[in-house]
C-alpha cells in the first residue's frame, strides 16, 4: 500500500504529502523515544508517534519512513511544521490512539 493510500484508507488528516506520495509502505513502528526510533525503525516505516518537535523530522530523514503519523491528535510545534516542506517522508495527524493506529496500518497495509 503507498503512502497516499494509507492517508485515504485510514482517513488520516494530511499535514505534508512529503516527495513520495506513492512510495510503498514496507513496515511499521510505534515509538517516542526519538533515539530509540533512530535505531530501530527501518527504511520503507510507517512511524507512529505522539512526538511533535523538530527532532520528529531529521529521526523521519535518518531513518527514512516512508511516512509519520501524529497520534492522538497531537498538534506540531511551530519548527515541525516548518520543516514538513523539506523532508521526503509524508506526515499526517490522526485522533487515534498508537495502539490502535498500528492495528490499522497492519490491517490496511498488510505490514
Amino acid at each position: 500500500m503507498t503512502v497516499k493510500q494509507l492517508a485515504e484508507t485510514l482517513g488520516l488528516e494530511v499535514l505534508s504529502m512529503g516527495d513520495e506520495p506513492d512510495r510503498e509502505i514496507t513496515g511499521g513502528y510505534v515509538g517516542d523515544l526519538l533515539s530509540w526510533v533512530m535505531g530501530r525503525a527501518k527504511s520503507g516505516d510507517c512511524w507512529m508517534t505522539i512526538m511533535s518537535n523538530v527532532n520528529v523530522a531529521a529521526v523521519a530523514e535518518l531513518a527514512d519512513v516512508a511516512c509519520v503519523i501524529l497520534a492522538e491528535g497531537v498538534e506540531p510545534d511551530e519548527p515541525l511544521a516548518k520543516k514538513f516542506d523539506t523532508i521526503a517522508a509524508a506526515v499526517f495527524r490522526s485522533p487515534m490512539g498508537s495502539h490502535e493506529l498500528a492495528w490499522r496500518v497492519h490491517d490496511a497495509a498488510g505490514v
